[in-house]
C-alpha cells in the first residue's frame, strides 16, 4: 500500500512539474512575441540595429519557450518497449536546441554588428523609442529572472537557459540605451560597438551552454551529497556493515535508477538477505526516488578472530599505496585457501593498473599460502 501511495505521489508531481514548466513557457512566449513587435516598429522607425537585432532575439526566445514545452511533453511519455527507461533525456536535446539558438543569435548579431561597422548608419533616436525600449529591459530582467528561478525549482534545464538568454537579452537593450545616451551627448555613434562587444558575450554564453548540457548528456559524475545520502539509507540498515559501488543512472531530471553493494555478516541465509534486498530498495525509493534495479553482496568473516586479525593486516598493506580510497568485499574461505577483496583507486592516478599491480603483489608476498582474488574497482560518486 505504501509503495503504490508513493507512485501515485511521484505520478502527481510529475505532473505539476509538467504543468509548471508550460506555464512559464507561455509567459515568456507571449511577453516575447509582443516585445518583437514593439521594437520592430521602433527599431524601423529611428533606423537603429541595434533595437532590430533585438527583436530578433526576442523572436528567438519565444521559439526557445516553444521547444521547451515540445521538449517537456516528449520527456513526460510513458517508457515503451523500444525506450523503457522513458524519454526523460529529451529535455536534455531541447535544452542543447536553446543553447544552439543563444550561439546563432550571437553570431548573427556579430555578423551585423561587422556590418554596421564598416557601412555606418546615423541612427535617429527619440524619447519615446527610448523609453519603450527602457521599459523592455526591465520586463526582460523580470521574466529572465522568473524564468530562470521556476527553471531551478522543478530542475528543468531548457527553462533555466531561456532565462538566461533573457537576462542577455536585457543587456543588449541596455546597451542599445547606453549608445543612444553617447550619441545624443557626444555625437559619437557607437551602437554598432556596443553590438559587436555584447555579441561576443551571448556566444560565449551559448557555448557555455552547450558545454553543460553535452556534459549532461555523456553522464557527469552524480552528485556527491545525493550519493552521500543515498549511502548513508542503505548502511543505516540494520546488518549491513557497509555500502559500496554505488552507481546512480540518469533519465532526465529527477529520474534515477541504480545498484549498489553490501557487505553482510556471513551468517545471513538466502530468505534474510531477500527481505533485507526488498526493503533497502522500498526505502531508498520513498526518501530517494532512486530505483536500486540491483543490490549485490559481499560477505564478511564475523565468526573466525583469526581472520579478522588477517583483514586488519591486509588493509594496512593495501593503504600504504598511494591513491587508494577503498578496500571493501574482503573475505577469506580457509577450507580453498582464498582471499578475495575489491581496491579502489582514485581516477586522479596516473597508472592505476600498475599501483593495483603492486597491491596485489604485496598481498601475496605477506599471505602467501593464500590464493588471491582481487578486483580492481571504480568509485563513480567520489564520496
Amino acid at each position: 500500500m505504501r509503495k503504490l501511495q508513493e507512485l501515485k505521489k511521484q505520478d502527481e508531481n510529475a505532473a505539476e512539474r509538467e504543468k509548471q514548466i508550460v506555464k512559464t513557457s507561455v509567459v515568456g512566449i507571449i511577453a516575447n512575441v509582443v516585445l518583437a513587435a514593439i521594437k520592430a516598429i521602433v527599431g524601423l522607425a529611428s533606423n537603429s540595429i541595434a533595437i532590430i537585432l533585438d527583436a530578433v532575439n526576442n523572436i528567438s526566445d519565444a521559439g526557445s519557450s516553444l521547444i521547451t514545452i515540445v521538449g517537456t511533453k516528449l520527456a513526460a511519455k510513458d517508457p515503451d518497449k523500444e525506450h523503457p527507461f522513458g524519454y526523460g533525456r529529451v529535455e536534455y536535446l531541447s535544452a542543447m536546441i536553446i543553447s544552439v539558438i543563444v550561439l546563432y543569435a550571437g553570431i548573427t548579431s556579430l555578423v551585423e554588428a561587422i556590418k554596421k561597422i564598416m557601412n555606418p548608419v546615423t541612427p535617429t533616436y527619440t524619447t519615446p523609442s527610448l523609453i519603450i525600449v527602457a521599459v523592455a529591459v526591465v520586463v526582460k530582467i523580470i521574466l529572465g529572472s522568473y524564468v530562470k528561478n521556476v527553471g531551478l525549482k522543478v530542475n528543468s534545464d531548457s527553462l533555466v537557459n531561456s532565462g538566461e538568454e533573457a537576462k542577455l537579452d536585457s543587456i543588449v537593450s541596455a546597451s542599445t540605451l547606453v549608445a543612444a545616451a553617447i550619441f545624443i551627448f557626444f555625437g559619437l555613434s557607437l551602437e554598432a560597438y556596443l553590438g559587436a562587444i555584447i555579441s561576443v558575450i551571448i556566444i560565449k554564453s551559448g557555448i557555455d551552454m552547450i558545454r553543460n548540457t553535452i556534459s549532461q548528456l555523456l553522464g557527469e559524475r552524480n552528485d556527491p551529497e545525493l550519493a552521500r545520502e543515498v549511502r548513508k539509507t542503505v548502511e543505516d540498515f540494520p546488518g549491513v556493515e557497509g555500502a559500496y559501488d554505488l552507481v546512480l543512472n540518469n533519465y532526465g531530471p529527477d529520474t534515477w535508477n541504480g545498484s549498489i553493494h553490501i557487505e553482510v555478516p556471513d551468517t545471513y541465509t538466502a530468505d534474510k538477505l531477500d527481505q533485507m534486498i526488498r526493503d533497502i530498495q522500498l526505502e531508498v525509493y520513498f526518501k530517494h526516488q532512486i530505483i536500486l534495479t540491483a543490490i549485490g553482496v559481499y560477505s564478511i568473516n564475523t565468526q573466525d578472530p583469526y581472520v579478522i586479525a588477517m583483514h586488519k593486516k591486509l588493509k594496512e598493506i593495501v593503504f600504504s599505496h598511494k591513491y587508494v580510497t577503498q578496500l571493501h568485499g574482503f573475505y577469506v574461505d580457509k577450507s580453498e585457501k582464498t582471499i578475495r577483496f575489491d581496491v579502489v583507486i582514485s581516477l586522479d592516478a596516473d597508472d592505476r593498473l600498475k599501483i593495483f599491480e603492486g597491491v596485489v603483489k604485496d598481498v601475496e608476498s605477506k599471505f602467501s599460502e593464500y590464493e588471491i582474488e582481487a578486483f580492481p574497482d571504480v568509485d563513480f560518486t567520489g564520496v
